[in-house]
């Protein structure tokens, strides 16, 4: 449960983009979300953002909510930054998380593009028929938010987009092809949307017949909304839904407007 609500809340994240002077100098923006589980919020989202044209610096806070709260308690902060050159290039991100009381840290480091540093804390668990990650995966790499963000030239450009998304643990390819074109509305935001279809592949740092991984990456329907985070020229989700055996998760952003950073 954990491993799930570590890399749905990143959605979200990219949806507001954008934290806090790093690279980026750009407005400020306040960013509502909720994740919801076959329409009953699970838990909630909230950034203050910062991005422009040449990179982004995020910070959030996630919280298990409704129906969330009441089978697990979840709570924790996420922060990312990076820069944006022919592609999105991760620097950091760091997740720092309480589940049922229990402390969690994910820290990875990058330097032009590939990983350099990871940290789990605790340390992660030796497994049966697992995956191993070799060299070659951690390089040309990013991390779970950064792999959320394209930068494209064009609307109809954003679905050409892809990442080699590495989470701390584990390694997977995301593949996105073009669905339609539309618009959609939330509090601070109206304007041209792009919806693709993500293919969701892992390649290391799994168990081999895990089965909620092979449902994602066999026949799951992984659907994401991108909005232009104002003129950057960088795209980022504002809706999504997950297929899982389980049933259907909605990220969906109720506010991304202009604000002062809290």
């Amino acid at each position: 449960m954990l491993r799930a609500f570590r890399i749905l809340t990143t959605l979200p994240a990219a949806l507001a983009l954008l934290v806090l002077p790093s690279h980026a100098e750009g407005p400020v923006y306040r960013g509502e979300y909720t994740l919801s589980f076959l329409g009953l919020t699970v838990a909630r989202v909230d950034f203050d953002s910062r991005i422009d044209r040449e990179g982004y610096s995020i910070r959030g806070k996630a919280t298990s909510a409704g129906l969330g709260a009441f089978f697990y308690d979840t709570r924790g902060t996420l922060t990312a930054t990076g820069r944006f050159k022919d592609r999105v290039q991760a620097d950091a991100f760091r997740a720092d998380y309480r589940y049922n009381d229990k402390p969690t840290l994910v820290a990875i480091g990058f330097s032009d593009g590939n990983v350099v540093e990871v940290v789990n804390d605790p340390p992660l668990k030796r497994r049966k028929n697992w995956v191993p990650i070799g060299p070659d995966d951690l390089k040309a790499t990013v991390d779970p938010i950064a792999a959320t963000l394209v930068k494209a030239d064009r609307l109809e450009d954003v679905c050409k987009g892809g990442a080699r998304m590495f989470d701390g643990e584990l390694r997977a390819d995301l593949t996105l092809s073009f669905m339609s074109t539309g618009r959609m509305s939330v509090k601070g935001f109206d304007g041209p949307t792009v919806t693709c279809r993500l293919k969701f592949t892992p390649t290391a740092g799994y168990r081999k017949g895990r089965r909620s991984l092979e449902y994602l990456s066999t026949k799951s329907r992984i659907v994401v909304t991108f909005a232009q985070i104002g003129e950057t020229g960088v795209y980022a989700p504002i809706f999504a839904t997950i297929g899982t055996q389980v049933g259907t998760i909605t990220v969906r952003a109720r506010r991304l407007e202009a604000g002062k950073a809290s």
